[in-house]
């Protein structure tokens, strides 16, 4: 598959995790938890823990990581810079790759080292 197609689909698995630690921290209101969840999910904190989930990558991770951020995508949003969204659609389409893969325990894990970065 395409690293866009893969970013694809681990935009939402992403998304999801957020969400799903979100919810783990207690209840609030859903438009506080709607705030939250875009601090993290968007491109320039992403790209900020990119770092991070490169040096815990094994080689096909970092093969996954090097297509994605090379991917050609058409438009890059006003709100990052063109490098930082390369790297977020580059952790995105791994996590779509292992989602697709079925590797749900390293997903999990992944996401807990970006995470530390994310929230730090």
């Amino acid at each position: 598959m395409s690293p866009v197609t893969l970013a694809f689909i681990g935009d939402g698995v992403f998304e999801l995790l957020v969400r799903e630690r979100l919810l783990a921290n207690g209840s609030m209101p859903a438009n506080k938890l709607h705030a939250l969840a875009v601090k993290q999910v968007k491109a320039s904190a992403q790209a900020a823990a990119y770092p991070a989930l490169e040096a815990a990558s094994t080689e096909t991770e970092l093969d996954i990581l090097r297509r994605g951020r090379n991917a050609n995508t058409s438009k890059v949003p006003k709100s990052c810079t063109p490098e930082d969204y390369r790297k977020a659609t580059a952790m995105e389409a791994l996590f779509g790759y292992l989602y697709l893969s079925g590797d749900l325990a390293r997903i999990h894990e992944l996401y807990r080292i970006v995470s530390a970065e994310i929230n730090r």
